[in-house]
């Protein structure tokens, strides 16, 4: 294999097509394109889920120098004192605080660590933790609430700020006492901090209004540094005053938005899964973990944050040649898909029938659909595959049509039992199939699932769930539905599918309707695109087979997209709408592994 310094060599493998699985860091000369490329992976931030603490709430404290793996919750909204202990998978119930309380502050590691502070009403008091029990200590000078916190273990420790009034004062623990030191510049409360007792950081709060400012602590005194990119309240600090990061908080309402520090600026970086505010942290900046918070109900959520790692990506590919939203696709890889149906812009909502083949870098036109229309699913592969159900605009009829893909034409064959728009549907040929969801007639949302044998349509037990789906992930034994539009709107409902029954398994992230998913099985599957709270969405949820994360964003947001492809490794999104009357042409090819093909000359 050659490397990067051996351009100029001999050592350069040389070949008339690209590698499909090529391996980091190779390099090749492409003949038919006279092209030397290489192949890199895509090093980026990521959250993911993790257990769940036993005891859902918000406004608790953690161990501001745990691990990712080794960290104490402790406090919290409901007023409590419960503590629990982490294990880098699942949290453990310990001895509770002496004093139930909320809006508390922590510090040390999960063998040694310090409570103070909270409320309410405001409190001074301070325990230390031993690894076994909490034991009530010397009080703080300033009774406070809903303020920040930094600290080694259970001897040494800095609390500033809080409230309910917004407050300026700093403290510093020695193991015994309390000492006051040098305010803050900017008196406030619901403060996120991190670092340590000579060099803290804290940022954002209420001071009184919500802001984005951040100070130093260089052991003496604070001195302000540039803000944040957004105000916010109540968010949760991990790091230290070189290396840091500030997740969730309120601005309001509740955020994922997470800032990265460098000791100089922040950056945005990749959101958490679940928004929300006044979370437990632990850890570092480039590994580190929250837990609980407020969505603004009490949550359990748990999620780990990993820095500079391979993460997933998506890359821009050929476009459509016919711009087109509500269509559908088919495939099994990125370099291997089928578009067929969806309405065009002119004259808007138009219903096709065109049929496109994506070879992994364009897209070429094939035979069209036998009826034209939109809102439709598919099942299959990019040879052998099978439409059924959609709309026909010309007419506002649900149809029942299915029509079998042979690689080459459609046919038309027997009807689904159910006329329906907006269902979701997989498959693994043009023999099997499954269907699921929709909309009829009457609007009404729907819970049919329907199977397909080559011949026939057969009715099977109901989804838990009425809705309208964008798609779908895995087989007919196998297969898995996230989200949709349900009769009070867009849901985060996640099904599961072992053949015979639909079993509800955890939710989406995000509620989210008009995506698109695809995936091999119900343990493997990704959910893109939509319009959830923020319309049109460039969210990625990732399942695997327990619980969801959330991904790199697309490059573009959108809705009512189309996607195909297996989920862990390839998937290819392209198709949808964007704001206002925007129709897509665009292609995104989703690289699980986030391997990419850099070109490092040009023909």
């Amino acid at each position: 294999m050659a490397t990067y310094k051996e351009l100029h060599g001999t050592d350069i493998e040389v070949r008339s097509t690209d590698p499909s699985d090529p391996v980091t860091g190779q390099l090749w000369y492409n003949t038919t394109t006279d092209q030397i490329k290489g192949a890199k992976q895509f090093i980026g931030n990521a959250w993911s889920s993790s257990g769940d603490l036993n005891t859902a709430r918000k406004y608790l404290a953690g161990t501001t120098s745990g691990t990712q793996t080794a960290a104490l919750a402790f406090g919290g909204n409901p007023t409590t004192g419960a503590t629990e202990s982490y294990n880098g998978s699942n949290w453990t119930e310990v001895n509770d605080l002496s004093n139930a309380r909320q809006q508390l502050a922590g510090a040390g590691t999960q063998t040694s660590a310090l409570a103070f502070g909270g409320g309410p009403p405001q409190v001074d008091h301070t325990e230390t933790w031993n690894g076994t029990n909490w034991t009530e200590v010397n009080d703080l000078n300033t009774t406070r609430q809903a303020l920040g916190g930094v600290g080694a273990d259970n001897t040494t420790a800095l609390a500033f700020g809080g409230g309910p009034s917004a407050k300026n004062e700093t403290e510093s623990w020695n193991g015994t006492n309390w000492t006051e030191l040098n305010n803050l510049n900017n008196a406030g409360d619901d403060v996120g901090s991190a670092g340590i007792t000579n060099s803290a950081l804290v940022f954002a709060g209420r001071r009184p209004g919500t802001v984005a400012i951040t100070e130093i602590w260089n052991g003496s005194n604070w001195y302000e540094v540039n803000d944040m990119n957004t105000a916010s309240r109540k968010p949760t600090g991990l790091g230290t005053t070189s290396s840091a990061i500030g997740a969730g908080g309120n601005a309001p309402p509740q955020s994922p938005k997470t800032e990265s520090w460098n000791g100089s600026v922040w950056t945005e970086t990749s959101d958490m899964s679940t928004k929300r505010w006044g979370a437990a942290p632990s850890g570092s900046a480039t590994a580190g973990l929250v837990a609980g918070g407020g969505t603004p109900s009490d949550t359990a959520a748990t999620e780990e944050w990993n820095a500079n790692i391979a993460v997933g990506s998506w890359i821009t590919g050929g476009n459509l040649n016919t711009a087109r939203r509500d269509l559908a696709g088919m495939g099994t890889s990125n370099s291997s898909v089928l578009a067929f149906g969806g309405n065009v812009p002119s004259p808007p909502g138009t219903e096709v029938a065109n049929s496109e083949f994506y070879n992994g870098s364009s897209w070429s036109e094939g035979n069209d659909l036998n009826q034209a229309r939109d809102n439709l699913a598919g099942g299959g592969t990019a040879t052998s595959g099978l439409a059924f159900g959609g709309l026909r605009n010309s007419d506002n009829n649900r149809t029942a049509e299915t029509e079998t893909w042979n690689g080459l034409v459609w046919a038309e064959v027997n009807d689904l039992n159910t006329a329906r728009r907006q269902v979701g549907g997989t498959g693994s040929s043009q023999t099997s199939a499954l269907c699921f969801g929709g909309e009829d007639s009457t609007t009404a949302h729907h819970v049919v699932t329907e199977t397909w044998n080559g011949t026939n349509w057969t009715e099977l037990n109901d989804m838990s769930t009425a809705r309208h789906v964008d798609g779908g992930a895995g087989t007919t034994t196998s297969a898995l539905i996230g989200g949709g539009e349900g009769t009070s709107g867009d849901t985060i409902v996640t099904e599961s599918w072992n053949g015979t029954n639909w079993t509800e398994v955890n939710d989406l992230n995000v509620a989210t309707g008009g995506a698109a998913s695809t995936g091999s099985s119900n343990t493997a599957a990704i959910v893109f695109g939509g319009q959830g709270p923020d319309v049109p969405s460039d969210r990625i949820q990732i399942w695997n087979g327990t619980s969801w994360s959330m991904g790199n964003n697309m490059n573009t947001a959108r809705h009512d997209l189309a996607g195909a492809g297996n989920s862990s490794t390839d998937a290819l999104a392209f198709g949808g709408r964007g704001p206002g009357s925007s129709w897509f042409t665009s292609t995104e090819e989703w690289r699980g592994e986030g391997k990419l093909t850099d070109i490092l000359s040009s023909s």
